[in-house]
């Protein structure tokens, strides 16, 4: 049993500091947290790019980008390739697992007008022309 496990069952205090960090980091029924990578979204003039936090991921091996029916798909997994000894693991903030990320693109978008880089953690996704003729046009009005 680990030192968490019996400090919480002593210590009516840290038994719900535990229940309150669990709940809000969204634990599951096994207590593993999900991986989910932060994202964000920057337009360049007509492109988009949509950037995702991947750190200590293998993108050749681990990521896939894909145009799925209208969507840009960026799917993986981020692997614990820690050793499970449990006496040297107490708590881990890290998360691990299967992730999935998807965005709608607009109708005339396909695969070719995607493109994909990786450096330093993050995982650059350009999508050209997604706001090409997007810009509002001034109509005269007769009278």
């Amino acid at each position: 049993m680990s030192t968490l496990s019996l400090r919480t069952r002593r210590d009516p205090f840290f038994a719900d500091f535990d229940a309150l960090v669990r709940s809000t980091l969204g634990a599951g029924g096994d207590g593993n947290l999900a991986f989910t990578p932060a994202v964000e979204t920057i337009r360049d003039g007509d492109d988009v790019i949509v950037r995702l936090e991947l750190p200590g991921i293998d993108v050749s091996s681990d990521v896939a980008v894909e145009v799925v029916s209208g969507r840009l798909v960026v799917k993986g997994e981020r692997r614990d390739e820690r050793s499970e000894d449990a006496e040297q693991r107490r708590i881990s903030e890290i998360r691990y697992g299967s992730f999935e990320r998807s965005f709608a693109l607009p109708s005339g978008i396909g695969a070719d007008a995607v493109t994909a880089s990786y450096d330093a953690g993050i995982l650059s996704v350009r999508v050209a022309g997604v706001h090409a003729g997007t810009e509002p046009t001034r109509i005269t009005i007769e009278s």
